[in-house]
């Protein structure tokens, strides 16, 4: 019997299939009475399911991160499938095949990484350059970045996603270095790198996208300073020289600005040139993958527009090609 991937699965289909258990929530509703809220997911994408009337005790061994089989139909409920749940339950993960439920780069991954240090390399500061070194020759650190996402449920959520979405930023910053004199390249280049390297500990690596107790309780924002103070004391014992405090102060301040706003997660507010380049480059390269993303995953294949997404506050148009 063929898959049922979740992209593919239509509405008043019903299913009996394994997928991926990315969140679980137990939830109580008017009446008190309990219902799960899962986010089901494989490589074609995610949706939401729920089970009613559930017993705490009954799902006390589904846990987010585990690959579940369920029973049930799916519905289409306010332009939007989800799977009401009559089933659940867990099953070993080395019964399965991973790339059932891994979405990947669009890039390979060992490329990315080697675009990463070429990019990286160009650096001329010579302080500045040995302590991307520094971060470069840390095998556990380069392998955990090849693994992390750069999020959980919006922009790059996946395996690799965040080495590709430094990539991205890093290849869009060379294409304007000649437009923007004002910023020191330099500076914006390993401001990039850096901007969401804490994510590597925020989040798992394992295959739900997580947070940690350390990425619940800090963030990615103080991480990354963190990670960047013990790096530039690193580069320090090996080059045996002090390490600028004017570059440590930019970069520190980029990785604490770069969500741009206080609304959205920003310690700071960008205050450099480089900070605020900073901003609208991941900015940028997030939005059109989350825009891109959605419209590619959306399940209705014969509408023009996606439902209303309430994360963004609007619906997506797909235009006349996304008609059959």
């Amino acid at each position: 019997m063929a898959r049922q991937f979740l992209k593919e699965l239509k509405d008043g289909d019903s299913v009996e299939e394994v997928y991926l258990l990315a969140d679980k929530q137990l939830r109580a509703n008017r009446q008190a009475n309990l219902f799960l809220l899962a986010s089901l997911r494989d490589r074609t994408g995610a949706m939401s399911g729920l089970m009613w009337n559930v017993v705490e005790d009954s799902l006390a061994n589904v846990n987010a991160g585990d690959f579940v089989k369920v029973c049930g139909r799916v519905q289409l409920h306010q332009g939007n499938m989800q799977m009401i749940l009559t089933q659940i339950r867990t099953v070993p993960a080395n019964i399965l095949n991973p790339e059932d439920f891994e979405q990947r780069p669009n890039a390979d991954v060992e490329a990315l990484l080697r675009k990463l240090r070429d990019l990286l390399l160009s650096i001329e500061h010579p302080q500045l350059r040995a302590l991307m070194e520094c971060f470069l020759i840390d095998d556990e650190l380069m392998d955990d970045l090849s693994k992390a996402a750069a999020g959980v449920k919006t922009h790059h959520a996946y395996r690799g996603g965040l080495v590709e979405h430094i990539v991205n930023m890093l290849e869009t910053a060379k294409r304007i270095r000649d437009l923007y004199p004002a910023v020191n390249f330099d500076v914006l280049l390993a401001g990039i790198f850096l901007h969401d390297l804490g994510k590597v500990r925020e989040m798992s690596l394992d295959n739900a996208f997580v947070y940690t107790d350390e990425g619940q309780l800090l963030g990615h924002l103080i991480i990354g300073i963190e990670m960047l103070t013990e790096k530039i004391a690193e580069v320090e014992r090996l080059t045996n020289e002090s390490f600028p405090t004017e570059i440590a102060l930019r970069l520190k301040h980029m990785i604490a600005s770069h969500h741009g706003s206080y609304e959205h997660g920003a310690v700071r507010l960008p205050m450099t040139p480089e900070a605020i380049a900073l901003h609208h480059l991941d900015n940028l390269d997030a939005k059109i993958h989350e825009f891109a993303r959605t419209i590619a995953d959306d399940p209705n294949t014969g509408s023009s527009w996606t439902p209303f997404l309430a994360r963004i506050d609007r619906k997506l148009f797909k235009g006349q090609t996304a008609k059959p």
